[in-house]
């Protein structure tokens, strides 16, 4: 299997150094390089072509969103998750409009990170959904929920299985593959200790989610 080769683009060594840690491990991911700001990041494509940047929106000098226009304009091969504190949707949606592959938070869980970085090296944009965002701003997840340790991305499947949507239906409208709707309908089986598609239901009924 090829390694995904990602550069990350941040200001803050702090956070460049924790996602580098967060990444070392993974078999299938190599850190190539990491950048301090948006002309280093520029700079470095002269020399290196990875597969993925993992881009923070807030730098000085040259913003995140140039990069993105840059890097599109000029390496469209290139896969780009924007990462941010704001949750903003109108920031999510420029990122969509300038040709982002995906969009997450900076608190986002080592699982959600991973998983949205495979799914978008392999062709798939991964946004944050825009059902749950009130006034303009995406809401936390559930308190109730948070005990149970599920991803945002669970989270938001939950949703989805409330409306009686089918999984390739939710396939479908996040741009996922019916294999990994499948994969997170098990885990969030798993980790709320249910047995079958009715006692999660029941759940979301009775805990009103």
């Amino acid at each position: 299997m090829e390694k995904l080769s990602v550069i990350i683009a941040d200001d803050h060594n702090l956070f460049i150094n924790g996602l580098r840690m967060l990444l070392e491990g993974e078999p299938d991911i190599e850190v190539a390089n990491v950048a301090a700001n948006g002309k280093e990041m520029l700079h470095l494509l002269h020399t290196h072509t990875p597969s993925m940047v993992l881009l923070d929106i807030n730098m000085p000098g040259i913003n995140g969103f140039e990069v993105l226009k840059r890097i599109k304009d000029y390496y469209p091969k290139i896969k780009v998750i924007m990462l941010s504190t704001y949750n903003e949707v109108h920031l999510i949606e420029k990122a969509k409009a300038e040709g982002a592959d995906g969009y997450l938070f900076k608190n986002a869980e080592k699982a959600e990170l991973l998983e949205v970085m495979r799914a978008v090296g392999q062709g798939q944009l991964c946004f944050p959904h825009k059902q749950s965002a009130v006034n303009g701003v995406l809401n936390e997840p559930d308190p109730f929920l948070k005990q149970f340790q599920l991803t945002k991305r669970e989270i938001e499947l939950l949703q989805f299985i409330k409306q009686n949507f089918t999984n390739q239906q939710m396939a479908d409208h996040l741009h996922l593959s019916i294999y990994t709707v499948e994969t997170h309908r098990k885990n969030i089986m798993q980790k709320l200790n249910l047995k079958n598609p009715v006692e999660l239901s029941r759940f979301i009924l009775q805990y009103n989610l």
